[in-house]
């Protein structure tokens, strides 16, 4: 980490520097050149864009979310072909925004942010650099995104075997799986998608379950031509197509949420998917989940079911003792082998960290703040820490609509906070500590009503069993929540030529988290 007094030394090289240029970058960057904010930089640590949908092109990626749905608001998108649409579409969509919005004289390709320190005498973040020269910015909206870095499973031996391993968001395209014995770890929204492709490749499947999902129906229809004119030629025809699909998606929280009688409505329907598309008792047993559907993240597919009955697939159930040289051990002691292993396994979603070391105020660290469970002030700004914002920050995961809807209402509440502090000449914008202990007390009781605070395991919630990831309402309230934050009463402001403050700022366990 770089030291102090480095902005004494020289000015500020950006107003506004983003990290990382996925939907969240990109989607900041367009909502702020829209407000006349042109002096900005994006980092991004790859050679392209795309984040997520750039490092997820496994066989069969796709969104589980509608594609009308899953796209800003601010830029739609005509000319998708599914109602579900595939990774190549998506990315094709990111490129798409960057070029109809002039980016690409924005992004540093290459450029990977590796720590952060605020001067609170100049107001100013200076963020190190890989390699290259650090950067001193005004203002720092960290748009890294929870899904971008591949997650792998406790299991001894992991790094034993001796064949060929891939994660995946991390795929192999140049393995040929024809033929060759796999062993695909996980059973989630990531495995469901792939495993299909994996049997339709005459590979040998192997599929490692621990916990079943609920499983739905995905009706995924073409977008006709005509649908796509219609589009183009008035946009109003395809903004009401997406309201629709917003009512449609909002209605499930009441079952995947809360749980409520509408939660047995959702396992009602699974259920029946279960049972018409597998017709063994014992294997329905096997893939029937112990938990409130919500609990865990739902999964919606048509081909998982059918891969796994597939005479080149085989399903176990037993759980993993190890992983040996040559494959896969369970324990009851039977040792499969393999040529390849496949983890489908999630990310590693900082629920107690930072993903760069974050130094604010009197030399608070953000991982320290955090390492109980990580909060936010409405999400995107942290107390002790100025002109610093989180896209999909603490606590604005949807369990039930687009992620890119939560998105969009913290990108404008960060452009907001950045227009504030440029219109006024400030030197930071801080939120007061009292506001976001307030406000993480409700959520966190809210959540405690909630199906994922029920007793289920899931990658929501930290280890001790705080859930610093979900948002405990619809989606309209979170929008709504985003465009009443009061930057007069719960923040800070101080200006370019006001004395720097001596007072240190109170760190310390939250008192909300009791």
């Amino acid at each position: 980490m770089s030291t102090g007094g480095v902005t004494d030394e020289r000015p500020v090289d950006t107003t506004t520097l983003i990290i990382g240029a996925g939907f969240a970058g990109i989607g900041t960057a367009i909502r702020l050149l829209q407000q006349g904010h042109d002096d900005l930089v994006i980092l991004e640590r790859d050679v392209r864009p795309g984040g997520t949908w750039r490092d997820n092109d496994y066989p069969g990626a796709a969104c589980d979310i509608p594609s009308r749905l899953y796209s800003y608001s601010f830029a739609p998108n005509p000319e998708w072909t599914q109602t579900y649409s595939g990774s190549r579409e998506i990315l094709a969509y990111i490129d798409s925004m960057i070029a109809d919005h002039g980016l690409d004289r924005y992004i540093r390709y290459s450029h990977l942010a590796t720590a952060m320190e605020f001067d609170e005498a100049s107001g100013t973040w200076l963020v190190d650099v890989a390699d290259r020269e650090p950067i001193i910015a005004r203002s720092v909206v960290v748009a890294s995104g929870p899904l971008s870095t591949p997650g792998y499973p406790d299991i001894t031996g992991l790094d034993d075997f001796a064949g060929h391993r891939m994660h995946s968001a991390a795929w192999d395209h140049d393995y040929d799986l024809d033929g060759k014995k796999v062993g695909v770890i996980g059973t989630g929204a990531s495995a469901v998608q792939l495993i299909p492709e994996l049997v339709r490749a005459d590979a040998d499947v192997t599929v490692f379950q621990r916990t079943p999902g609920w499983v739905l129906p995905r009706l995924d229809r073409r977008v006709s031509g005509m649908t796509r004119q219609l589009y183009r030629s008035l946009p109003l025809t395809q903004a009401t197509a997406r309201r629709l699909w917003f009512a449609g998606h909002e209605s499930v929280a009441l079952g995947a949420v809360w749980n409520s009688p509408f939660t047995r409505v959702i396992e009602a329907v699974a259920k029946l998917n279960l049972r018409a598309q597998v017709s063994d008792p014992w294997m329905r047993r096997q893939l029937t989940p112990d938990f409130r559907a919500g609990c865990k993240r739902l999964l919606m597919t048509n081909d998982y079911y059918p891969a796994l009955q597939a005479d080149n697939c085989t399903l176990v159930t037993w759980p993993i003792a190890r992983i040996c040289e040559h494959g896969v051990r369970t324990v009851e002691g039977i040792e499969r082998r393999f040529d390849c292993l496949v983890f489908a396994t999630g990310f590693e979603v900082s629920k107690q960290g930072t993903p760069i070391p974050i130094r604010g105020r009197d030399g608070r660290v953000l991982a320290d703040e955090w390492s109980g469970g990580a909060y936010a002030y409405k999400s995107f700004a942290v107390s002790g820490f100025p002109n610093l914002y989180f896209t999909f920050g603490p606590n604005s995961g949807p369990g039930h609509n687009s992620a890119l809807v939560y998105m969009e209402a913290q990108i404008d509440a960060i452009v907001t906070a950045i227009s504030i502090i440029r219109d006024r000449g400030l030197r930071l914008l801080d939120v007061h500590r009292p506001a976001q202990e307030g406000y993480n007390r409700s959520i966190q009781k809210r959540l405690q009503h909630t199906t994922w605070n029920s007793g289920c395991r899931s990658w929501y919630l930290t280890a001790e069993g705080f859930n610093a990831t979900m948002y405990p309402g619809f989606a309209t309230q979170y929008i709504s929540q985003m465009r009443t934050v009061d930057f007069t009463r719960d923040f800070r402001a101080v200006a370019a030529d006001a004395v720097p403050s001596t007072r240190p700022v109170k760190s310390g366990t939250p008192t909300y988290r009791g």
